[in-house]
């Protein structure tokens, strides 16, 4: 930009001051004037800044809340806190339960969670229908000891209301030090609300473990899929055909999931070529992920048990297999998380990949099995749906596995 006045052909100049006048009056009077418009320039940028674009964020609000609370918040101000408290506030708006700002004491909780070292009840919980509800249970923790089941809706916790937590404000509160209590208040298939009181415990379940059933059929429970899991389904496959197996149920009821790369491997288990999942983003190429050869299990027939339960990794493996003719499913239509998340660290990392503060788990892409279908709406929907009542559960009856073990026998 030209910084020298305009002026216009044959304009006459300016007359030269009287000498009789004091140019210091003049000075004065532009350093007032000067000094009036920063004054007007700074509150006009501070209380009346433009409007944001629909694409970014408008800032201004923020700055006008900070001024007034700087000026009339009879109080301290944690500026960290206030911080983070935007922060988080502005994630939240997102309306996605998976996407959540963690603030250092979470992060950690986070990291500890993949590490395996957590002290709880023994749960997974999700979101269904703008609810807190029980994803799974584990087999063999407090949890399940005291009842609690897939589908269950968390509507306290201590006597709080979930419905104003995301869900890993709500984590937070269930979990605790060892021989702690936690009180729920549980909402079953429309039943009245009922106080369950539970003692955490430190958490250690094994996330294989198979056996042998009547008939030469080889049967696989994964609960989860963590860094071992893969490893412990190849071995445990290994051990069945040895055996003589001629074919094998694999079993993810209540299985909330885990890492996708142990669902890849997992389901090369059983299927040694095609697509597994395939990951869309808005915000890159699809990203496709197929199956490793060198499986144990790819010659025999497989038949998979879901339900409600079965969720992120295990819908994985179910759409895999089922649509590579892979596998039968048996049960009730799965929980539908199909979301990815990525945790981003929000502090500086020199050296190791320890994240000391606060950090950003996202939601960055969606799954689609090999047939297309979007987890996250649709689920996996069995070609044999059969229920598990709770008057199966109380005489402990499985028709669920019945079923399945008959459709074993048959596919031999």
């Amino acid at each position: 930009m030209n910084d020298k006045p305009k002026t216009t052909p044959n304009q006459t100049p300016p007359s030269e001051p009287k000498l009789n006048k004091p140019r210091r009056s003049g000075a004065i009077n532009l350093v007032i004037g000067f000094v009036l418009g920063l004054a007007v320039f700074w509150a006009f940028s501070t209380f009346y800044r433009p409007a944001a674009g629909k694409n970014q964020l408008d800032t201004a609000m923020l700055y006008k809340v900070q001024s007034i609370l700087r000026q009339k918040y009879d109080g301290d101000i944690d500026y960290d806190k206030f911080s983070e408290g935007a922060a988080a506030g502005a994630v939240a708006s997102l309306g996605d339960p998976y996407t959540v700002f963690l603030d250092q004491q979470n992060n950690k909780e986070l990291a500890d969670d993949l590490k395996g070292e957590l002290s709880g009840i023994g749960i997974e919980v999700g979101q269904k229908s703008d609810r807190l509800t029980v994803i799974a249970p584990f087999d063999g923790t407090p949890a399940s000891r005291a009842g609690i089941r897939a589908g269950d809706v968390i509507a306290t916790i201590n006597g709080e209301e979930t419905s104003s937590l995301t869900i890993d404000q709500a984590v937070n509160k269930i979990r605790g030090e060892k021989g702690t209590v936690v009180k729920l208040g549980i909402i079953r298939a429309g039943d009245l609300l009922k106080e369950i009181e539970i003692t955490r415990e430190v958490i250690s379940i094994p996330s294989v473990s198979y056996e042998m059933k009547d008939g030469k059929v080889g049967y696989i429970k994964i609960r989860r899929f963590g860094e071992d899991t893969a490893s412990l389904v190849k071995s445990a496959g290994s051990s069945l055909v040895a055996q003589g197996a001629k074919a094998v149920i694999v079993d993810v009821r209540d299985n909330p999931g885990g890492y996708l790369d142990s669902a890849v491997a997992v389901a090369s288990e059983f299927s040694n070529k095609g697509v597994v999942v395939e990951e869309r983003s808005r915000n890159s190429k699809p990203k496709v992920e197929y199956a490793i050869a060198g499986g144990t299990m790819t010659t025999i027939p497989v038949i998979m048990l879901i339900n409600g339960g079965s969720a992120s990794a295990s819908e994985i493996l179910a759409g895999a297999l089922n649509d590579n003719d892979r596998a039968t499913l048996v049960g009730e239509k799965t929980y539908g998380k199909g979301s990815v998340q990525e945790v981003v660290c929000l502090s500086p990392v020199f050296i190791t990949n320890d994240c000391p503060g606060a950090s950003l788990k996202v939601t960055i892409a969606r799954w689609f099995t090999p047939a297309g279908i979007n987890i996250s709406k649709e689920g996996i929907k069995p070609e044999f749906e059969v229920k598990l009542t709770d008057e199966d559960i109380n005489n402990s009856k499985d028709p669920q596995l019945e079923r399945a073990i008959e459709l074993a026998k048959q596919a031999k």
